[in-house]
């Protein structure tokens, strides 16, 4: 007989938040359903989103913060609403989320974490994100049985490391993944084009990010000073909204870009597939390590739409330099500007062969599938303390 859990995850973002925590969670949760395992979602209650729903076989329980400062929850009620797992899955960091250790402890309950980047705020916010890591944060990630950075290469670099020094045996790596059934490489409705007035001659620079505060590091202003030093047939399209997309804005307007550079703000996930295809390359400029991975660097690959990324530990392990994208110094400008010219001086047939290179890679190692898998077995390990056999994984495969 085949053993199934009965798992949550807490997470202080979900859909349909556009973030790349939410989203992991969410894809994460519906492998696991698609395995026949009962999930539960805990996370932040949102304006105009019923408290409990099903999503995709998914249980959401979105409850009411007490106190919230940005995308900071306290949760309080996770104190009795943990009950009755098999493994809590708790993604971090999450300031306010440390209240999950405590309800796991008090049942004694295998946490996973994955760890998904480390804070970089300035100021007061700065100084008290610092001190919850090292306190709070600290006695959180010591608990888990599991602790899952997106990449081993992010693990050996991030600041959190040097607090898990005596704790080096819970620590591994699971990727994020992509859906590599809705981003695919196809034909592009020539509305978009129209949409931005996009000519034959013309290139397109996609960045899919969300432009406020919390997400500061994405490194638009260095993507607009780069785009002002390459001819005026390359063209900008934004995907995304929030609080800095004003500054963003007039940036554009001082630079002389306002005719080059186009804000979609929000888009719906059908017409996000088509502007990976529109697009020429895909960019993220990051200039922190609060970039950990990207989630879009994926999506683009897998519409076989080469990409630039800033070389920041764990993202590099995403893009292979040359082969489906390039990489590039994070926060410089002119090492984005060549970058850029470079891939648009390549022939149209060489920069094809690098999207679908890209295409091949994600459906061989990232596909969500293949991380649910593996997130399945990780479970098994936790619960099980030992490999779940491949027998029962093919039984439960034949699940889905």
């Amino acid at each position: 007989m085949v053993m199934l859990m009965r798992v949550a995850h807490v997470t202080a973002t979900f859909p349909p938040y556009r973030g790349g925590t939410g989203n992991v969670c969410f894809y994460n949760a519906r492998e696991l359903v698609r395995r026949g395992h009962e999930v539960h979602v805990f996370t932040a209650a949102a304006p105009d989103m019923p408290r409990e729903e099903e999503m995709a076989g998914i249980q959401v329980h979105r409850l009411r913060p007490l106190v919230r400062v940005g995308n900071a929850p306290v949760l309080p009620q996770l104190l009795w609403q943990l009950d009755d797992f098999d493994v809590v899955h708790l993604h971090y960091p999450f300031f306010g989320g440390e209240i999950t250790t405590l309800a796991v402890k008090m049942r004694r309950t295998p946490m996973v974490i994955t760890y998904h980047q480390d804070v970089h705020l300035e100021g007061g916010m700065g100084l008290l994100a610092e001190g919850l890591t090292h306190t709070l944060g600290r006695w959180t990630l010591r608990s888990a049985r599991r602790l899952l950075f997106t990449s081993a290469d992010y693990g050996r670099v991030s600041a959190i490391r040097r607090l898990l020094q005596e704790s080096e045996s819970i620590i591994d790596a699971l990727p994020n993944g992509v859906d590599v059934h809705r981003f695919t490489p196809g034909e592009l409705s020539p509305a978009l084009r129209q949409q931005y007035g996009v000519n034959p001659e013309d290139r397109v620079v996609l960045l899919v990010a969300a432009l406020d505060s919390a997400h500061y590091f994405k490194g638009v202003p260095v993507l607009l000073d780069a785009l002002a030093q390459l001819p005026k047939q390359v063209k900008a399209v934004l995907v995304g909204d929030g609080d800095l997309r004003t500054t963003y804005e007039d940036q554009t307007r001082a630079l002389g870009l306002a005719n080059r550079v186009f804000f979609a703000g929000r888009v719906s996930e059908e017409s996000l597939v088509d502007h990976y295809r529109l697009a020429d390359v895909t960019v993220l400029p990051s200039i922190t390590m609060g970039e950990a991975f990207g989630l879009v660097l994926l999506e683009s690959l897998a519409c076989a739409t080469p990409v630039i990324a800033s070389n920041l530990p764990g993202v590099r392990t995403v893009v292979d330099d040359g082969i489906d994208g390039f990489l590039s110094k994070p926060g410089d400008v002119e090492a984005l500007s060549i970058a850029l010219q470079k891939m648009f001086d390549m022939p149209d047939e060489r920069r094809q062969a690098m999207g679908l290179a890209g295409r091949r890679k994600v459906e061989e190692q990232y596909a969500w599938e293949r991380i649910g898998e593996l997130l399945g077995e990780i479970y098994w390990q936790v619960v099980g303390k030992k490999a779940m056999p491949q027998s029962e994984l093919k039984r439960i495969s034949d699940l889905i």
